[in-house]
């Protein structure tokens, strides 16, 4: 799995979870709908920590809580 999957899993299982899409994730965090598809596409392979940051706070979630999940603390840079 590549580095940007694991983000996109991550997003979309949080969105699933609490019934929001994509569009209203991107309007609710007040980035650009485009930011937000480029992610969910793998287009964009490196988001923002404040792109991040404005995602993780529509799941009332700090950074930190955002980036604490077991696929992300599993992944290995050396693949």
């Amino acid at each position: 799995m590549e580095y940007i999957e694991i983000y996109q899993k991550r997003i979309r299982r949080l969105c699933d979870r609490r019934g929001i899409t994509i569009n209203k994730l991107a309007t609710m965090a007040n980035v650009r709908q485009s930011t937000v598809d480029n992610i969910m596409r793998g287009i964009s392979k490196n988001p923002t920590a404040k792109t991040l940051h404005k995602i993780a706070l529509v799941f009332n979630m700090t950074l930190a809580e955002f980036l604490d999940f077991e696929e992300l603390n599993d992944y290995s840079f050396d693949d």
